[in-house]
């Protein structure tokens, strides 16, 4: 690879390949949340979002009259392959995937709008107008979709925070110890003494 249009073609193929692996993840996040209507339909539109998003490097690539690599987005397929493992491995109750799955999801949100800014960037440095309109198309999606699921995520709350053993345990210690007191009621009384 010697060119920056080279690298242009390269990051987009990585980022068509990205898109097309996401609307097949999100269609599987969308359904293993089927008995949370707004999470569900929440990751529903976003896969209709990214199907468009797909089309809309689809025509970049048409615009260049160039064709796809073979390529494989090693950076999501990452972040699916750990989605899955915690689901597979952990077998989390249904409120701990559902804070887990917002989160991944944030985590490629992030990826993306790096990636559609890094791929801007060449694109305006390539004078291709057309692709840096559609790109940054994608892009403002990709922010206003991390906005949504960030604003999702502060509302879910885990229904087991796992912390009544560990409270329980603290208090019978407190209950255990002499009392002590605090530095302030400490000082009154070496202050009484003294006077």
């Amino acid at each position: 690879m010697q060119t920056a249009k080279e690298l242009f073609v390269h990051e987009l193929t990585d980022m068509l390949d990205a898109e097309q692996k996401l609307v097949e993840a999100l269609g599987q996040l969308a359904e293993d949340h089927s008995g949370e209507p707004q999470l569900q339909k929440g990751f529903q539109q976003h896969q209709v979002q990214t199907e468009k998003q797909v089309e809309r490097l689809q025509q970049i690539f048409e615009q260049l009259g160039e064709q796809p690599e073979q390529s494989e987005c090693k950076g999501i397929r990452g972040l699916i392959e750990e989605r899955n493992t915690f689901k597979e491995e952990e077998d989390p109750a249904e409120d701990i995937l559902a804070i887990f799955d917002v989160g991944a999801a944030i985590k490629v949100e992030s990826y993306e709008i790096n990636a559609y800014n890094s791929l801007i960037e060449l694109a305006e440095q390539l004078n291709v107008n057309k692709a840096v309109k559609l790109l940054n198309q994608n892009l403002k999606e990709e922010e206003q979709t991390r906005t949504k699921l960030e604003a999702m995520s502060r509302k879910l709350k885990p229904d087991n925070l796992g912390l009544e053993e560990e409270g329980e345990e603290m208090a019978e210690e407190e209950e255990s110890r002499p009392a002590r007191r605090s530095p302030a009621s400490a000082k009154k009384g070496r202050s009484r003494r003294a006077a």
